[in-house]
């Protein structure tokens, strides 16, 4: 038809969601896995053992697990795109300041640095704007959200690349680079209800004057902040998440030098770092269809149980068959649980306190990821071998099977009040 253009016409959420599935890509790719990269470059130059390369990565999860809880709270207080926005802008400077450093104090202070920017850009953020703008197809759009942590795989060759040709320092300015010219374009283009644009949830036609009056329900008394802190099946759900975290950061600190010891190249390593990251993704849309169709506790400790069996299978990464059974279980296990946790929260939980209550379950995850880099850094320094680390933890994931259950079920039949 001549004069006439077909639009169509895409709700304002989903372009929410790409934001935050782009933002979750950079911040994730560079802080979180990258972070192998350069790890044994760092060991090279300044003669630094892996506990004490290892214990940046505790320091930079350290701040962000204090940072959590008090950034879910303001989220829901004071909005999360003024946050988003200072967290990317530090993030960017503490990278570049890394590339700097002469001295072990220096190299933790720049990731003291790093690690406020990353807490500033943390997913409780990305998710809590999310969940405010979808009701119905939440779970669909965390799922998409979430799956920029997965794809985010896809910048470690990338940083191999930058580190192998342009060193670890030119390569961090790259990365600091990135974040104020990608990152911030992208928080500046989120808003944070549906309602400011004219939008209910879903894209729906919001209800207005009389019709808004009649069709508003009252609203419960919000519970206070304090009381989830002390309540016992939310508790259990913390630990299991801490559990989780633990072994996955450490995974995902020592991998390539894992694969290294295997007598792997780096290149070869770098891809197979990669694609466990890449592999979550199926885990996160799979688990998220299944908790959204089928007795959350279940397919939460299924998820659990797969991710067990795939750190058993990393001890014995020499054989191409285990190899590609750990690449298939471990990721697609913590993929899904990345998923299941906010489904938990917003299922069992007032939605109103998504972002606080996130940023408490982030909070105590991010202890595991202070104990976990910096332990089985530990045990290698002692013993040069991982194989006793990788066991160990399968024992602790089927721990957490009974934990998350037993908080799950707990949660449902008498929820918080």
């Amino acid at each position: 038809m001549y004069g006439k253009r077909m639009k169509l016409k895409v709700f304002y959420g989903w372009w929410i969601v790409a934001a935050c599935f782009f933002i979750s890509f950079i911040v994730s790719g560079t802080i979180f896995y990258g972070f192998t990269a350069f790890f044994e470059p760092l060991v090279r130059e300044f003669r630094w053992s892996y506990t004490q390369v290892s214990l940046a990565s505790s320091i930079r999860g350290m701040e962000m697990g204090i940072l959590a809880p008090l950034v879910g709270y303001l989220a829901d207080r004071l909005g999360a795109r003024r946050i988003l926005l200072a967290g990317m802008t530090v993030l960017g400077l503490g990278l570049v300041l890394l590339s700097q450093i002469h001295s072990l104090t220096t190299f933790y202070c720049a990731m003291v640095l790093i690690a406020f920017g990353a807490g500033g850009c943390a997913s409780v953020l990305t998710m809590t704007i999310v969940a405010r703008w979808f009701k119905r197809h939440l779970g669909k759009a965390l799922a998409v959200m979430s799956s920029g942590f997965g794809a985010s795989g896809l910048i470690l060759p990338f940083i191999v690349f930058l580190v192998d040709h342009y060193g670890w320092r030119g390569a961090l300015i790259v990365l600091g680079s990135v974040m104020w010219l990608v990152g911030i374009p992208l928080v500046l283009s989120l808003r944070e209800t549906p309602e400011a644009c004219g939008y209910g949830p879903d894209g729906e036609k919001p209800l207005s004057g009389v019709t808004a009056i009649k069709g508003r329900l009252p609203e419960k008394p919000r519970i206070p902040y304090r009381h989830y802190l002390k309540y016992p099946p939310f508790l259990l759900i913390n630990l299991a998440e801490t559990f989780r975290f633990l072994v996955l950061t450490s995974v995902v600190v020592h991998i390539m030098p894992y694969l290294s010891q295997m007598g792997m190249g780096r290149s070869r390593a770098g891809l197979m770092a990669a694609s466990m990251p890449l592999t979550s993704i199926v885990g996160r849309f799979l688990f998220g269809w299944l908790g959204d169709r089928y007795d959350t506790a279940r397919v939460t400790a299924g998820a659990f149980f797969i991710m067990a069996v795939g750190i058993a299978t990393f001890s014995f990464v020499r054989n191409p068959l285990f190899a590609a059974f750990f690449l298939l279980c471990f990721p697609l296990g913590f993929g899904g649980l990345t998923v299941l946790r906010g489904t938990i929260v917003a299922k069992y939980y007032d939605k109103r306190d998504f972002g606080s209550l996130m940023g408490i379950l982030m909070g105590f995850s991010a202890v595991g990821g202070i104990i976990g880099p910096t332990f089985t850094g530990w045990i290698f320094d002692r013993t040069r071998d991982y194989t006793y680390v990788w066991l160990g933890f399968c024992g602790l994931l089927l721990l957490a099977i009974l934990l998350v259950s037993k908080g799950i079920y707990a949660s449902r039949l008498k929820p918080a009040t």
